[in-house]
């Protein structure tokens, strides 16, 4: 009952509401990011650095034999050929670089693994994928 009451009353609130769908989105963000720490969401330097057009971050934390492991999985989509293709691992590197500064959680996390993943316009089930992990650690804080 109260889920059903939340839905209609976002329903309400959105479509009574004359605001553009940035800043709904914008909006989106900043509650996410209040809730998982400020720097959650890639920020646009990171976008900049690779010419991305999607970006994303999953957090994932496991326990294997008693042993805590935490990583940032970054997730860059669709990046400039001409800059991944030269040297792809030190553009992941300087990409995790700028996460890890920003993300104020940070330091809760032993590992980030920096994706790329290329699709093919044309025919977007063909999906490239390079994967980068590097430990938090190394970083400055």
């Amino acid at each position: 009952m109260r889920n059903r009451l939340f839905i209609l009353l976002l329903t309400l609130v959105l479509s009574s509401c004359a605001c553009e769908p940035e800043d709904i989105a914008s909006f989106a963000f900043k509650g996410m990011e209040t809730f998982m720490g400020a720097g959650f969401m890639p920020s646009e330097e990171i976008r900049a650095t690779g010419r991305f057009q999607g970006m994303s971050v999953n957090l994932s934390s496991s326990s294997v034999d008693g042993e805590e492991e935490s990583t940032i999985f970054l997730k860059l989509e669709n990046g400039d050929p001409v800059a991944l293709g030269h040297q792809p691992e030190l553009l992941a590197r300087k990409c995790a670089e700028l996460y890890l500064r920003d993300f104020e959680k940070s330091g809760e996390y032993q590992k980030i693994t920096v994706q790329f993943i290329q699709s093919d316009p044309s025919s977007p089930e063909n999906i490239a994928m390079q994967e980068y992990m590097f430990d938090t650690k190394d970083f400055p804080p």
